[in-house]
């Protein structure tokens, strides 16, 4: 699917990091991009830069945990600019304290967050891009879904474990309703909120940090690429600091 004259929405896209740097790149390829966050000022800021580069973008407050505010915010793609092409589920956080300390109104807020305001998403996103005559889906999830080592934060490893799943499962859209849905799965970003935890590690837990931290750049790049190059549904990325990235296999791979 070519960006150009293509319309997306990017969740979380005031982030000063991968939702933003997603944004521009969306919108460098010629799509229209709605970026939705809690934060109307962060997302104010990225429209300004995407419009001073020239592009077309227009802000919509959503909190994507409620279901009246994400089919309020795919309304606003088609009342803005015609339409749904593309979706980008990047909005996620996993604020301490964490499962099972947290008081379960806490956990289930970010496990709501990273999990369930995907399906919600997708869900509201279908017709639309039915009515487009397809679209494309891109998922970021994270290593903390990958494997069975330990997390600090069970319910975001939990959530975007079923991230992936979820968007493995979802690979006959691309037959049935003409949309493909795939997952970046992203390991440490170089953002700001990023190096400042690290600042604050101890030097054990610093150990474990690759010395080559992935740039939100990278990730805006993998996310375009799924959803430019039309050979994959229901797929898993891994881009992992300092290697190569990796579709996780399929079984018969």
């Amino acid at each position: 699917m070519e960006l150009q004259d293509r319309v997306a929405i990017v969740t979380g896209g005031g982030g000063a990091g991968t939702g933003r740097a997603i944004s521009l790149r969306l919108a460098r390829g010629g799509a229209a991009v709605v970026v939705a966050d809690v934060d109307e000022n962060g997302a104010q800021e990225t429209v300004r830069r995407i419009e001073e580069a020239g592009g077309r973008a227009a802000v919509v407050r959503a909190d994507v945990t409620v279901e009246a505010d994400v089919r309020e915010l795919v309304a606003a793609a088609e009342a803005s600019f015609g339409g749904l092409d593309i979706l980008v589920n990047n909005a996620g956080a996993t604020p301490e304290p964490h499962f099972p300390e947290a008081p379960v109104e806490h956990w289930s807020r970010y496990l709501e967050l990273n999990l369930r305001a995907p399906m919600l998403a997708i869900q509201a996103a279908l017709e639309p891009m039915k009515r487009r005559g397809g679209g494309a889906i891109v998922n970021i999830s994270s290593v903390a879904g990958v494997g069975y080592r330990p997390h600090a934060s069970p319910e975001y490893a939990a959530a975007k474990a079923g991230l992936m799943r979820l968007t493995a499962t979802l690979a006959p859209l691309a037959e049935s309703a003409n949309v493909r849905v795939n997952c970046v799965v992203p390991n440490w970003i170089g953002t700001d909120e990023v190096l400042e935890e690290i600042a604050q590690m101890s030097p054990e837990e610093r150990a474990e940090v690759p010395d080559e931290l992935t740039t939100p750049e990278v990730i805006a790049e993998a996310v375009s690429r799924f959803i430019e190059e039309e050979t994959h549904t229901g797929r898993v990325l891994v881009v992992w600091s300092g290697r190569s990235p990796w579709l996780i296999p399929l079984e018969h791979e």
